[in-house]
């Protein structure tokens, strides 16, 4: 253990002129020292600049420093070196020493490096390489020796060297400049040879140097990359700085992909076309351009730039849904503003241009990381009929909708409770309703909540299939369909409502359902209805149609069960206003007082007749029992069904083929014969699903 005597006190703390007096005359011998001092890792020319950089940088700590403390006892004077008795050589002597040391220390990423270890600022050269002068063998030696030191041993070789101190004052210069074991630095510096005169060599000089130039192949290479990256940066910026909220983390629009001024137009707030609120009345079109401008936010600029710009671009965090066959783009011009308010948690607005209803909704707060919605529905086409409402909201099972200025009264009403009278639907003065359950929501079907709109001389019903546009009910021939009225009518809705889901989110514009044949069943058990359910969309093609079986029902009005779908189809003319209903499909049945299954006929079950076509159905409804299909026959003889009632396959003049329950082939004359020649063509275009059962004419068939 070294006595702390050999270790004495720090110097006195000199002041900044001082300091500055001392750096002006002994600069080249503070970057010797430096230079010397400096790890040998980096380049000659780094060397030469850094030890410039070291000795300018210990005036500016200086300064920071301030003034010393006078009172501190002065450091006694060596023969023949009287500077470095010199306070203020001393210290910046140390503080070259330091950061000379601190440059060879690796950097730890764990904090951020200090001032002294980052890369000097000043001096720089461009386009100029500076090197001291060579020196000769001895130069080249002693370099590469104190190369493979320790930065510590280094700076006490130099300073017994160069300086000219004693041991004991090397390990108090080491001490302040932070070596941690000055003691070690002196033991390492001792398997250097003493060629301490070496150290004054011009090879050791950083301000006697040398310029030359640098690899201009390589400078050629980082000019070109530089260039590259810096016209990259300017497109990334002008990328990021268009007009607007530009590209954001904070921001639901994606980014602008095109500057066409027609687009950009319909993107701004003032060029919505705002309609005013008697518009209506005097208006030649009743329809949704007639709809007037409504809502408590239609001022609020910010939520209409929102929702314009999401419609254009809608971002990731955006709900996008739409209508079969909706197109989803930009606005093609400024867009007409329905409404704008706050609906619920949600601020919602409403658009409508010409040919779609778009429907923008965002939390009241408008925080982008709790997403948007942006709804598309197709309403080309719409008249006073179809343009009755609108659904502004849909959450937690409850519906609100927006109604038109000519609805003067709105009705809730359960289509599955005929014989139960409507009650009120309260509005806001905007024409937004009270949340009312929506569409089978209970489970099993047990309700069914549709609206009456009164206004416009009529009284509509309409109901939620999942559509910003709600879907209106019919009832009627398709040639002349007409409102839901009378007891009958909604007595058949009553059976029909549950079959509407599967015409939901399909783009339905108008349901018609109505009875097209009449049968009256054997036993006394009443008369039956065959219904045609068919569903009209918006963009035309796409049309579902149901063929049901109502058997009666012993049951209160309201409270039978749903109709039994005898055959369905898709983009058909059948059940539309250009042909009449001619239905092959699913065998239907009913249960008789007695407990008998019957097929659709009328007929016992098992004295029914089999289809001769192929793949005929395998049971009836409710699980009747079916005969055993027939032998393969050369064509298939559909059944079709016609406004009169049952039909048979048409097989020549008045025959029907088909076989009894005691196996025999018969004609509808009731003669045998084999079947291969009994059987025939049918003809008649139909619903084509599973064939249905074939029987011989019935005679109370209306």
């Amino acid at each position: 253990m070294r006595p702390l005597s050999e270790v004495p006190p720090a110097a006195a703390r000199p002041d900044a002129g001082q300091s500055e007096a001392a750096l002006v005359e002994h600069y080249p011998r503070l970057a010797r020292l430096g230079y010397l001092v400096l790890p040998h890792s980096l380049s000659r020319d780094r060397r030469v600049l850094t030890a410039h950089a070291l000795a300018q940088r210990s005036l500016q700590a200086a300064r920071r420093a301030g003034p010393g403390d006078g009172g501190a006892v002065p450091l006694p004077r060596r023969p023949g070196r009287a500077e470095a008795a010199d306070p203020g050589y001393a210290y910046v002597r140390r503080q070259v020493l330091r950061n000379a040391l601190a440059a060879g220390r690796p950097v730890r990423l764990r904090h951020l490096p200090r001032r002294d270890r980052l890369p000097a600022l000043l001096p720089l050269t461009w386009g100029l390489r500076l090197f001291p002068h060579s020196g000769g063998a001895d130069e080249l030696a002693l370099e590469q020796r104190l190369s493979a030191v320790s930065g510590a041993a280094r700076a006490a070789f130099v300073l017994r060297g160069l300086e000219g101190l004693a041991d004991c004052e090397v390990r108090r210069v080491l001490s302040d400049a932070g070596v941690a074991d000055p003691h070690a630095a002196l033991m390492e510096a001792d398997g250097v040879p003493a060629a301490y005169a070496l150290l004054a060599s011009p090879g050791f000089d950083p301000c006697s140097l040398q310029a030359r130039p640098p690899d201009l192949a390589r400078r050629r290479r980082y000019l070109r990359a530089a260039l590259a990256g810096f016209a990259a940066l300017l497109v990334c910026g002008a990328l990021l700085g268009l007009p607007g909220e530009g590209w954001s983390r904070g921001s639901l629009s994606a980014p602008l992909y095109a500057r066409n001024p027609a687009a950009e137009a319909a993107l701004e707030p003032g060029a919505l076309r705002r309609v005013p609120t008697a518009f209506w009345q005097r208006s030649p079109r009743t329809d949704f351009t007639a709809w007037p401008t409504r809502g408590d936010r239609t001022e609020d600029t910010r939520l209409l730039r929102r929702a314009l710009r999401v419609w254009a671009r809608p971002g990731g965090g955006v709900r996008t849904s739409a209508t079969p066959g909706t197109p989803v783009g930009p606005p093609m011009g400024a867009p007409q503003l329905l409404y704008a308010g706050e609906v619920g948690p949600s601020a919602v607005v409403l658009f409508h241009d010409g040919l779609r209803v778009v429907r923008y909704a965002e939390p009241r707060d408008a925080d982008p990381s709790k997403g948007a919605a942006l709804d598309f529905a197709r309403v080309d086409g719409a008249d006073v009929a179809s343009a009755g409402a609108l659904v502004v909201e849909r959450a937690d099972g409850s519906v609100r909708y927006l109604t038109a200025p000519w609805v003067r009264q709105a009705r809730v009403r359960d289509l599955l409770a005929p014989d139960r009278d409507p009650r009120a639907l309260h509005r806001s003065p905007d024409g937004v309703t009270d949340p009312l359950p929506g569409p089978a929501t209970a489970p099993g079907c047990r309700s069914w909540h549709a609206v009456e709109l009164a206004g416009a001389g009529a009284v509509r019903l309409v109901t939620d299939l999942g559509e910003l546009a709600p879907a209106r009910l019919t009832s009627g021939p398709p040639e002349r369909p007409h409102d839901i009225s009378g007891r009958a009518e909604y007595a058949s809705w009553a059976r029909t409502a549950c079959l509407l889901p599967a015409v939901r989110a399909h783009g339905v514009r108008e349901v018609n359902s109505w009875v097209y044949a009449k049968q009256s069943l054997p036993e006394g058990d009443g008369t039956a209805q065959w219904l045609c359910t068919r569903a009209e969309t918006w963009r035309g093609t796409g049309s579902r149609t149901l063929a049901q079986f109502q058997a009666p029902s012993g049951r209160p009005s309201g409270s039978g069960p749903p109709g039994v779908v005898a055959a369905r189809a898709e983009n058909t003319p059948e059940c539309g206003n250009s042909r009449s209903p001619q239905v092959s499909g699913r065998s239907a049945g009913s249960r008789s007082r007695r407990g008998r299954w019957r097929s659709r006929t009328g007929r016992p079950a098992a004295s029914a007749f089999r289809s001769t076509a192929p793949g005929a159905g395998r049971g009836a409804a409710d699980g009747a029992a079916a005969p055993a299909d027939p032998p393969p026959a050369r064509s298939a003889a559909p059944v079709v069904l016609d406004e009169r009632g049952l039909g048979l396959p048409r097989v020549g003049p008045g025959r029907a083929t088909g076989r009894s329950w005691t196996g025999g082939w018969r004609t509808a004359a009731g003669r045998g014969r084999c079947a291969e020649r009994d059987r025939a063509k049918a003809t008649g275009p139909g619903i084509h699903g599973v064939h249905a059962p074939v029987a011989r004419p019935y005679p109370s068939v209306h």
